[in-house]
């Protein structure tokens, strides 16, 4: 069994408001009785991209177990790749974090394998833009990476969802080619689910014939239109999911505030 703790959208601004909530979600993972296997951490970490951001996001991140992460649409690459993951502008040499792109200022992809479930940690992002895509560079290496990890059971998380989810705020801004990367999917059944943020509501649903999750935001928790005219619920607790991916293959995910 599998165990995967997943938060989002952490939008760490230098307040105290960003880090009081930030922390309280991290030490609520530090004191569980059995630790996750990983932590995966689907993008805005940042709110502006500043060095000073992904600074503090290292601190908070710096946990006993490993912590995976992709950008989102407040997240700057240079400043991502340099302060958070350690790189001066290059990839660590390949491995298992091998990255995609050799630059600072290219989409940053991983792979991670944790236990025997491949990790694909993908950049969705359109620099300067809210709005999610899976570039050209990003299909390619998608399509290879899922050709290597083909007799392991895989997960793909990235930051804009693909998907409806009837809220005009992130439907807006869902991924563009969700065409494109369903057909990627389509003849790869050890791709278990796809598991996403962004949206700043904890949301399931399906695509392409696979669970896709939608994980809650530790900034705020977006208000859906039938529950009042204001979007941003700022006074919501940080949310986050629990997902476990059991020995017959099947995720199971559960939600969980953090008072």
């Amino acid at each position: 069994m599998l165990l995967l703790a997943q938060i989002s959208d952490l939008h760490l601004d230098g307040t105290e408001r960003a880090s009081t909530r930030a922390r309280r979600v991290v030490d609520h993972l530090r004191a569980l009785p059995r630790p996750v296997d990983a932590l995966l951490v689907t993008g805005d970490i940042a709110d502006h991209g500043a060095p000073t951001e992904y600074e503090e996001a290292a601190a908070l991140l710096d946990l006993p177990f490993p912590v995976l992460t992709c950008p989102g649409n407040h997240d700057e690459r240079a400043a991502y790749r340099k302060v958070l993951l350690g790189e001066s502008g290059g990839n660590d040499g390949g491995g298992d974090h091998a990255d995609s792109n050799t630059t600072g200022t290219g989409p940053i992809n991983r792979l991670h394998t944790v236990g025997d479930t491949a990790i694909l940690m993908c950049d969705a992002t359109i620099p300067g833009q809210d709005e999610g895509l899976l570039d050209p560079e990003t299909v390619s290496w998608l399509g290879r990476t899922l050709d290597e990890v083909r007799q392991l059971p895989t997960l793909i998380a990235f930051h804009q969802p693909p998907v409806t989810l009837h809220h005009p705020l992130p439907d807006q801004h869902r991924l563009r080619n969700h065409d494109e990367f369903a057909a990627l999917l389509a003849d790869r059944p050890n791709v278990v689910a796809v598991l996403t943020g962004h949206a700043h509501t904890a949301a399931s649903t399906w695509f392409a014939g696979r669970p896709l999750v939608v994980g809650p935001a530790i900034t705020w928790t977006l208000r859906m239109p039938w529950e009042g005219d204001s979007a941003a619920d700022r006074d919501a607790p940080p949310a986050l999911a629990y997902h476990v991916l059991d020995d017959e293959g099947q995720l199971t995910t559960h939600f969980r505030v953090v008072a």
